[in-house]
C-alpha cells in the first residue's frame, strides 16, 4: 500500500514538473521573458565606477590626431610615452598615469622649443642644399632609413628612446614648475594643478560629459557572394545607431572588437571616419579593458557613450565601470523585433540572448572572466 502511494506521489511530482516546464517553454517564446530578464539585469547589475581605475582617465584630454612624422623626435617621444604608460598600467595598476601624461606634455613642449630654435638658426645660416644627387639612390636610401626608424633599429634612435623613457619616469615636475609655468599651454597648466591637488575629485559635470562614442562589434559574416567578409546584422544595427548618435555629438568614435576594421569601412561608406580602432579584443571583457587602455593612451575619457544591444548593455556597462569609465547607454535594435504577446520564434531569439547575458553576467560577477587577457 505504501509502495503504491509512493508511486502515485512520484507520478504527481513528474506531472507538475512537466506542466511547469511546458509553461516555461511558452513563456520563453513570449515577449515577456526577455523583457523581464533585461529589467532584472539593469536593476541588479552594479555600474559604479572603480575610482582607482578612473584615475587613468582623469586627464580627459582625448585626442585622435596623431600626425607625427615617423622617426622624428616627437614620434620617438610618443613611442617612449606608450611604453612607459603600458609598464605603469601592468606593474603599478595605473598609479602614475597622470604624472606620466604631464611629463609627456612637458617633453613635447621642450622638443617643440628646441625644434623652433634649430629652425631659426638654420634660417639664419642660409645653408644651400645641392640638387644634383641621384634621385633613385636618394629614394632607396630614404626607404631604408624609414624602415630603421619605424622599428627603432638605429643606435642613435634607440639611445634617444631610452633618454625619453628616463625623462618620463624621473622628470621632477615640481622642481621645474617655474620654468614650465612659462609654457603657454592652458591644458598643461590644468594638468599641473590636478597633480598638485590629487585629493580633489573630478566634478560631476566633468564626469557626465561624454568624450567619445564606443561601439562594440557584434560579429562578422560572409557577403552574399560567399567570399567577402562583412559585418553581420548585429554589428550593422549598432553602426546604424552610431550614425544617428554621431549627428548629435561631434565626438571621436572608438570601434571595439576584431570586427573594427570592417566596421570602419562600413562607416566610411556613409562619410563617417572612425579613427580609433581597438581590433584585438575577442570578448566583452577584452572589449572594455582594451578600449579603456586605448582611451588612456589618447589622453583619457572619464565618460563615453556606449552603443550595443539591450541584452549586452548591463554586463558591458559594469565591465567599463570596473575599468574606470562611466557609460551613457544607447541601445541598438536587435535584428528581430519582439511580437506584442503571441509566442513566436523571433521572441525566442530575444530570450536566447537574454539567457546568454544572464548566465555570462552571473559568471563575471561570481567568478570573473577567465579568458580575458590583461593587455592586447
Amino acid at each position: 500500500m505504501k509502495k503504491g502511494y509512493g508511486m502515485l506521489r512520484l507520478v504527481q511530482a513528474v506531472a507538475v514538473l512537466f506542466v511547469l516546464f511546458g509553461l516555461y517553454l511558452i513563456f520563453l517564446y513570449s515577449p515577456f521573458y526577455s523583457t523581464l530578464v533585461v529589467k532584472g539585469l539593469n536593476y541588479f547589475v552594479p555600474v559604479e565606477v572603480n575610482q582607482v581605475a578612473a584615475q587613468s582617465q582623469k586627464q580627459a584630454a582625448l585626442s585622435v590626431n596623431e600626425n607625427l612624422e615617423p622617426g622624428s623626435e616627437q614620434w620617438i617621444a610618443r613611442q617612449a610615452y606608450l611604453r612607459v604608460m603600458e609598464e605603469d598600467i601592468s606593474k603599478n595598476q595605473s598609479q602614475n598615469l597622470s604624472l606620466i601624461q604631464a611629463r609627456y606634455k612637458a617633453l613635447q613642449q621642450l622638443l617643440e622649443d628646441e625644434r623652433e630654435a634649430e629652425a631659426e638658426k638654420s634660417e639664419q645660416q642660409k645653408i644651400q642644399v645641392p640638387l644634383l644627387a641621384n634621385e633613385a639612390a636618394v629614394s632607396e636610401a630614404q626607404a631604408d632609413d624609414l624602415t630603421d626608424l619605424l622599428n627603432l633599429k638605429d643606435g642613435a634612435n634607440t639611445a634617444q628612446m631610452e633618454e625619453y623613457v628616463d625623462f618620463l619616469k624621473n622628470y621632477d615636475i615640481e622642481a621645474h614648475q617655474e620654468k614650465l609655468a612659462q609654457i603657454n599651454n592652458i591644458e598643461f597648466a590644468e594638468d599641473l594643478e590636478s597633480i598638485n591637488h590629487k585629493e580633489q575629485p573630478v566634478s560631476e559635470s566633468e564626469i557626465s560629459k561624454p568624450y567619445a562614442i564606443v561601439v562594440l562589434g557584434g560579429g562578422l559574416t560572409l557577403d552574399k557572394n560567399g567570399k567577402d567578409i562583412v559585418v553581420n546584422d548585429y554589428t550593422r544595427l549598432r553602426l546604424e545607431k552610431t550614425l544617428e548618435v554621431e549627428k548629435a555629438y561631434d565626438l571621436p568614435i572608438v570601434l571595439s572588437g576584431v570586427e573594427a576594421p570592417y566596421m570602419q569601412r562600413w562607416l566610411q561608406n556613409y562619410a563617417v571616419d572612425a579613427k580609433l580602432l581597438e581590433d584585438r579584443s575577442m570578448n566583452t571583457c577584452e572589449n572594455s579593458r582594451f578600449s579603456s587602455l586605448l582611451l588612456q593612451k589618447k589622453g583619457g575619457a572619464p565618460t563615453v557613450i556606449l552603443i550595443t544591444d539591450r541584452y549586452h548593455m548591463p554586463r558591458t556597462r559594469r565591465l567599463f565601470a570596473l575599468n574606470g569609465i562611466q557609460t551613457i547607454p544607447v541601445e541598438a535594435p536587435m535584428p528581430q523585433q519582439l511580437t506584442r504577446w503571441r509566442p513566436s520564434v523571433q521572441n525566442y531569439d530575444h530570450s536566447r540572448r537574454a539567457n546568454y547575458e544572464l548566465l555570462a553576467t552571473l559568471r563575471d560577477v561570481w567568478f570573473g572572466s577567465s579568458d580575458c587577457r590583461e593587455v592586447p
